[in-house]
């Protein structure tokens, strides 16, 4: 039930959408993740930096930035808490990074909180700059940054992943679900003159 919910998020952002053969920007669902917010505990830091480097080899990098080995993610999201993400990982994925960590942080289940779009493209930039109120040109967001801000006035978590082969930006968003059609609303008028595809 779970999955076909998430399914039709996906159908929902992607109907309505003019294609574009010369697009600008390129957008996709991330419907294959898995998510979980990880807080540490009183006292816990190093014990919670260890586990993590035991479990998933990744160095635990305090403040908002983005760290990674494999498909696992760890991105600062506040002080002392991590958004943690996993390629393929489902809903799975909170239950084995709770046994990862044990009582050194506290693990919440996220997968079916957020929706995820990963957005890139020779135009991504002046696109999000349309709703966005930070900088994301790469003097002030390099690969590896992450910002919990909002977006046309709707709460929003955006991290930028390694640029392409050709140097182009790729960014991921993540809002809540409840705000999805919102935000695809922002998304809809926002891309109109740039050029779209999707993934």
């Amino acid at each position: 039930m779970i999955r076909k919910e998430r399914g039709c998020v996906a159908d929902r952002l992607n109907h309505g959408f003019a294609a574009s053969s010369n697009p600008g920007v390129i957008v996709s669902i991330r419907n294959d993740l898995g998510y979980a917010t990880i807080m540490v505990r009183r006292g816990a830091d190093e014990q919670l930096k260890q586990r993590v480097k035991t479990a998933y080899g990744i160095d635990l990098v305090p403040g908002p930035r983005r760290s990674a080995s494999g498909d696992v993610a760890f991105l600062g999201i506040g002080p002392t808490t991590w958004l943690a993400t996993q390629d393929d990982g489902g809903n799975g994925f909170s239950v084995s990074l709770k046994q990862a960590v044990g009582d050194a942080a506290s693990v919440t289940d996220q997968t079916d909180g957020y929706v995820i779009h990963r957005v890139s493209g020779p135009r991504i930039g002046q696109a999000l700059a349309k709703g966005f109120p930070i900088d994301l040109h790469n003097r002030a967001f390099a690969p590896g940054a992450v910002a919990v801000t909002a977006v046309s006035h709707l709460g929003a978590i955006i991290w930028r992943l390694d640029d392409l082969e050709d140097g182009t930006p790729v960014f991921e968003i993540a809002v809540f679900r409840s705000l999805v059609d919102s935000f695809r609303r922002w998304l809809d008028d926002s891309l109109a003159g740039f050029g779209l595809a999707r993934n």
